[in-house]
């Protein structure tokens, strides 16, 4: 049995229906599924919580259709979507009524649901090749590995490759997801570096942005009487290539190139985080995404993107301030990372 932070259930991640191979060197142990498109289930320091939140899907749908016309199903964990969502299915001829709606929703079922091939499998690298997919034009493949630099980290790599005789235009899009309890920061250098869609309603409150001590966070407060939840996205583009998460008794650092914002497809940012935050926090969730530059391929051309997972033992308060010294004192330390805080970089 595993639990999940700041989820307050138990789910049986080893008796899931689906196949899970997991990568450990005694430090950290990573968790992944070659079904679901090659997709990342688990994540944390070896005997403790996992950072992913994960669905109920993975035990009571574990083997979900294929086709251009399946909808989406909450498996979450660890995925690679491609961007702009908003162009998702208008560069296809197998649904033609997605694409004349131009829908947005779901993400691409090829890339999501199909199961991959083993291409390299050892215990501390598995390489995963993803089906080609006539809706989005491309084949991925995923690599999961635990850094031989680092015993506390995880490296993730992607390759899409143009499986088409004409151009595609995407970028890669990681989307991690986690509990809606995680305390997420990202660096930023101005408020004009944040766009905010609060996704607010009768009983749905805004998001509380904070940016303080050149830092995006959300602000947590009790819901007021008579609201379900706060919902919305954030897009920001970030100072530096890192944005951190405090689960419980850890601290998830996710970290990437940082790219101009020129390069980043204007209705996408480099990072974003959706956050679906509801008074039974089993039911909610927090994405921590990160879109790599936006590219045309051009047949058989492939592009790539990477990012590293560090976990980190944390013994402080569940408070802004214990948790921007925990990152600007010991974690900077550790990881010998300076730029986690500077003094210089007070977001105006």
């Amino acid at each position: 049995m595993r639990w999940l932070a700041g989820v307050l259930m138990w789910l049986p991640l080893a008796a899931s229906a689906v196949e899970t191979v997991r990568l450990d060197n005694g430090i950290v142990v990573l968790e992944v599924t070659p079904q679901l498109g090659g997709r990342g289930l688990g994540f944390s320091l070896q005997g403790r919580s996992n950072l992913l939140k994960v669905g109920e899907a993975l035990t009571a749908q574990p083997n979900p259709e294929v086709s251009a016309t399946a909808g989406d199903i909450g498996y979450l964990g660890h995925d690679v979507w491609l961007g702009p969502q908003s162009q998702w299915w208008t560069r296809q001829h197998v649904n033609p009524v997605r694409r004349d709606a131009k829908a947005n929703w779901p993400p691409d079922p090829y890339l999501a649901f199909a199961n991959t091939r083993t291409v390299e499998r050892t215990s501390k690298r598995l390489v995963l090749e993803g089906v080609p997919s006539p809706v989005s034009g491309v084949q991925l493949r995923k690599t999961f590995a635990l850094s031989p630099d680092r015993s506390d980290t995880a490296v993730l790599h992607v390759q899409a490759r143009n499986i088409r005789d004409t151009p595609v235009a995407w970028d890669l899009w990681f989307n991690t997801r986690v509990s809606p309890t995680t305390r997420v920061y990202v660096p930023v250098a101005s408020k004009q570096d944040v766009r905010v869609e609060s996704s607010a309603g009768a009983t749905i409150g805004e998001l509380l942005p904070r940016i303080q001590d050149g830092l995006f966070s959300f602000e947590r407060r009790p819901l007021p009487d008579g609201m379900s939840g706060r919902r919305g996205k954030v897009f920001l583009q970030p100072s530096e290539g890192w944005m951190a998460g405090f689960a419980g008794d850890q601290l998830f650092i996710i970290r990437f190139p940082h790219r101009a914002r020129s390069l980043i497809h204007p209705e996408q940012g480099q990072v974003e985080l959706y956050l679906d935050e509801t008074l039974d926090a089993s039911k909610g969730l927090l994405e921590m995404e990160v879109h790599a530059p936006y590219r045309t391929l051009q047949p058989e051309e492939t592009m790539e993107a990477e990012e590293s997972w560090t976990v980190l033992a944390y013994g402080g308060a569940d408070t802004y301030e214990a948790q921007v010294a925990f990152l600007c004192g010991e974690a900077a330390k550790r990881l010998e990372m300076p730029e986690l805080c500077r003094a210089d970089k007070h977001a105006q």
